[in-house]
């Protein structure tokens, strides 16, 4: 092992990271946002708007995420509009992973009875209420878990977007190999960073499950 490559490389390497975490976020929250309008729609939208959502859903459903880079990256260009590899990066996620969000989402609180809403009603709660203390209470441990499991896979899909330029982990480990000549050391590194990321996602989603449990079941 040439532990020398890893350090001289270990400041691009965390700059790499840090990338990887801010593109992560952002499109998360983002992805979760359009799931929320995505599964709103689906809900509460009219006959129109719910087939136009399904036919969008279920188009994105059978495309590969790196399919909808290029389209982003290259195709996007000779319609007159550009965007910078990392915007690049967020909306392909955001498009990509919104709609997953939304299914879990709308399967989350598609399978609360509808007397749970009448009962409130009933109750004289308001709907900020009703979402809070009924709604919510009953449909975030059914979200959580397949929700995380879109996270970390979200986490794992931005090392593709090196492939369009954006300076996130993978694309700096590709520069680090290209200088110190050690792939191995070099991936392994890599490697054991999305295991770390991935191990404390579901080790943290683990323990709020737990306890979302117990408090919804007070």
């Amino acid at each position: 092992m040439d532990w020398s490559a890893i350090l001289d490389n270990a400041p691009d390497l965390g700059a790499g990271l840090l990338i990887t975490l801010r593109l992560s976020l952002v499109s998360a929250c983002t992805a979760l946002a359009l799931g929320a309008l995505l599964a709103w729609a689906l809900q509460k939208g009219n006959p129109w708007l719910r087939a136009t959502v399904r036919v969008y859903i279920d188009f994105v459903l059978g495309l590969p995420i790196l399919v909808l880079i290029y389209l982003l990256f290259f195709i996007l260009p000779e319609y007159g509009v550009t965007l910078s590899s990392p915007a690049v990066g967020v909306t392909a996620l955001t498009l990509y992973y919104g709609p997953y969000m939304g299914e879990v989402l709308r399967a989350a609180f598609g399978g609360i009875a509808r007397g749970q809403y009448e009962a409130s009603a009933a109750l004289g709660l308001s709907p900020l209420e009703t979402l809070r203390h009924v709604l919510l209470r009953q449909a975030l441990p059914v979200a959580l878990p397949p929700s995380v499991g879109l996270l970390i896979g979200l986490v794992k899909d931005t090392a593709l977007l090196s492939v369009v330029g954006v300076e996130e982990f993978m694309y700096a480990a590709k520069q680090a190999i290209s200088t110190s000549y050690a792939p191995l050391e070099i991936y392994l590194v890599v490697a054991i960073a999305y295991w770390l990321i991935t191990l404390l996602l579901d080790t943290a989603a683990g323990a709020l499950e737990r306890r979302l449990i117990r408090h919804c079941a007070v």
